[in-house]
């Protein structure tokens, strides 16, 4: 077995394919949109490489690729933080424990020469990535921008001294055939005692002008809030972010909250695409695109994709206001279910709502982490 780094456009094109082989047949696996992949893993596409020290690495045995890892190292993250911590994540292999100890041992020698003493995963840039193993769920299909690893795969981590460092809790929630009467009245109360608006859209175009303030309220939220691996987003990261999910945002299902004409709330979700770029092997092209364009019409669930609310606003129905905009919405819509997307397990307002509306835990996601102790001199 040899491991190296990715150094060439074809190194790089291995690392970005080797998890369609791996998991060949692994009917709930959903593959990533290429091209999107091809900007991500390039520091001249991302802007993130401006900021962290990154090492991907592929194993091989009898030149056949059989591995991957990738190490992120976030200063800003660590200085905003005052923490030495690395990051592993994009690690796929087949069930094979020596292999996986390879990789993560060769990211945990690269991370401790950059002076680091923790390193947690998987885990990548931002909270924006995919984030943690799936522990339970797995008969469940997977959604966009989450792991989809086989089940050895965290008992694999834990034999290897990784311990838990977060969970993430994802709820499915039933979409009822009629809202019930309560939750207009929860809408009608807030948006009167509060003196809210509650923005909606229905073409895409309307959205345009509230990404950037969405993304800035987000950046505040997040940053406040000190949520689990987030790093603020400068101004170019959202519009590389904007880009990045703009093409299958559905305005439908996108709610804002404003104040004095001021956001102040906000939610996204998108129609779940899952089974379409199943089918177009997470190819857009030569008719990948129709594909998943399609399965976006026909789906019957409603995948969450972000949040936030600003702080002095928080404890005052706006998460009730917009849940109930996007459940009617849905309803609407003729969805069945809706899949919160990853909600971590200390966040117990959000939790708290979710079941209030009927949401059961169908998944949950942990991140390792592991002290790497720096070796003596």
């Amino acid at each position: 077995m040899t491991i190296r780094e990715v150094k060439t456009r074809k190194d790089l094109k291995t690392f970005i394919f080797l998890p369609e082989k791996i998991h060949a047949g692994h009917a709930t696996w959903v593959p990533p949109i290429y091209m999107d992949e091809w900007s991500y893993f390039r520091a001249e596409k991302n802007d993130h490489f401006s900021y962290c020290d990154t090492i991907m690495l592929l194993a091989f045995r009898e030149k056949k690729p059989v591995g991957r890892i990738m190490g992120i190292i976030n200063h800003r993250y660590n200085e905003l933080r005052n923490q030495k911590t690395a990051r592993f994540g994009y690690l796929e292999t087949g069930e094979d424990e020596e292999l996986v100890r390879k990789l993560l041992r060769s990211v945990e020698e690269w991370a401790r020469e950059k002076g680091m003493t923790r390193l947690i995963g998987p885990y990548g840039f931002s909270d924006q990535d995919p984030e943690g193993f799936l522990i339970e769920g797995f008969e469940e299909r997977a959604t966009i921008v989450t792991y989809h690893n086989y089940p050895w795969m965290p008992e694999m981590l834990e034999k290897m001294g990784y311990k838990k460092d977060v969970d993430y809790y994802v709820y499915k929630l039933e979409v009822p055939t009629e809202i019930p009467e309560f939750f207009h009245r929860i809408r009608d109360r807030v948006v009167r005692r509060g003196n809210f608006e509650l923005v909606e859209f229905k073409k895409r175009r309307e959205i345009k002008k509230w990404i950037k303030p969405f993304l800035h309220l987000m950046n505040e939220v997040y940053t406040e809030s000190n949520i689990y691996g987030y790093s603020p987003l400068k101004e170019k990261e959202m519009e590389e972010l904007a880009r990045r999910y703009y093409s299958i945002l559905d305005a439908r299902f996108i709610k804002g909250v404003l104040k004095d004409g001021q956001v102040v709330a906000f939610i996204v979700g998108i129609p779940d695409m899952s089974i379409g770029i199943q089918k177009a092997r997470g190819r857009l092209f030569p008719f990948g695109f129709i594909k998943i364009l399609r399965s976006a019409k026909k789906t019957k669930q409603l995948d969450l994709l972000l949040g936030g609310i600003k702080k002095e606003y928080r404890r005052m129905g706006l998460d009730a206001l917009m849940g109930v905009s996007v459940l009617m919405s849905a309803r609407e819509a003729g969805f069945k279910f809706m899949d919160t997307h990853h909600e971590l397990e200390e966040n117990t307002m959000v939790r708290a709502t979710m079941e209030r509306m009927g949401g059961k835990v169908y998944k949950k996601f942990r991140v390792y982490q592991k002290v790497i102790l720096l070796r003596p001199s």
